[in-house]
């Protein structure tokens, strides 16, 4: 199948597209910085913003799945992920696509903030803060705009190896416990449900 991943360049997204390559699809990337991958086959390299719609095109036209991985730099301040949401939806109703759209945010985001153990509240709000209010409003733009969605919240990143068993939460529950887990099995779990969805609608939280 035909896999597009925006942010692509290194942390979830990097994995992301090493496994699609390795289980053998065609992978389509967008990032600003190049993809630290060889040339091969399959994949295709599109240089770019996630809010320019021109790039943004490129990346996603005809794919099957569209992980969205993107990170940001700029913790204090940014409006990034809801701005990229905007241009993707655009662009996926302009073209007239409607592949199965992953998106990934974090745990503590819209209502799970609820959730979440005091000393990461401690930490969204002393750090965190403005990025996960963007994240909130890029969590209600795809849920409110699209019809084919995911939205992974997994909880602390690791950069641990794949070890591939983790819990999914998809309810949120009195005394859950959303701890650690690496970049590469979070990985695992976005391409696999690009393959086969099987959380459709939801928020499924990953954590060890």
């Amino acid at each position: 199948m035909k896999i597009a991943v925006l942010g692509a360049s290194a942390g979830i997204g990097l994995h992301c597209v090493r496994l699609a390559l390795q289980k053998g699809h065609e992978v389509v990337t967008l990032s600003r910085r190049v993809v630290p991958l060889q040339d091969q086959d399959k994949l295709k390299r599109v240089q770019g913003s996630a809010t320019n719609a021109s790039a943004v095109r490129t990346a996603v036209e005809r794919a099957e799945a569209v992980l969205v991985t993107l990170g940001t730099k700029s913790p204090l301040s940014t409006t990034m992920f809801s701005d990229s949401s905007r241009v993707l939806l655009q662009v996926l109703k302009e073209i007239g696509s409607s592949p199965t759209l992953i998106v990934l945010t974090g745990f503590g985001t819209g209502d799970s903030w609820n959730y979440n153990s005091f000393p990461m509240k401690i930490l969204f709000a002393l750090v965190l803060k403005q990025v996960y209010l963007d994240k909130e409003r890029q969590e209600e733009l795809i849920a409110g705009g699209y019809s084919r969605w995911e939205i992974v919240r997994p909880g602390r990143l690791t950069n641990g190896s794949m070890i591939g068993r983790y819990r999914v939460l998809d309810t949120l529950a009195d005394g859950m416990k959303v701890g650690a887990i690496a970049r590469a099995d979070v990985a695992q779990f976005l391409v696999t449900q690009a393959e086969q969805p099987t959380y459709l609608g939801k928020y499924p939280a990953l954590s060890y």
